[in-house]
């Protein structure tokens, strides 16, 4: 009778520990999936950061272009440069590269 009183105890604290074992194991996997989430959500939103940034700077550069194109001296080198026009008394003057001091060495 103490044996089986005995063997009981020791059975319920096997099975005791191990649902505690498995309930933490459970547990363990949660947190390992949500913090995988968790790492690749971060990766993402860098990634969307980096270009949000680049789309601001790219849309301020447009917008220097437009407020320079839209000063009548400040298309000009562009009208020159695009359609190769030029006003009364101008002429372009097209030179050919000249070799650099680097590339004479």
């Amino acid at each position: 009778m103490k044996r089986l009183r005995l063997g009981a105890r020791v059975a319920g604290r096997l099975f005791v520990v191990l649902v505690a074992a498995a309930l933490f194991a459970v547990v363990g996997l949660q947190y390992a999936r949500v913090i995988g989430q968790n790492i690749a959500l971060a990766r993402s939103l860098h990634a969307v950061q980096a270009d949000v940034a680049a789309l601001e700077a790219k849309r301020a550069a447009q917008e220097r272009e437009i407020r320079r194109l839209s000063d009548p001296l400040g298309a000009m080198p562009e009208i020159h440069d695009r359609l190769h026009l030029v006003g009364r008394h101008q002429a372009i003057i097209y030179l050919e590269g000249s070799p650099t001091d680097e590339s004479r060495k």
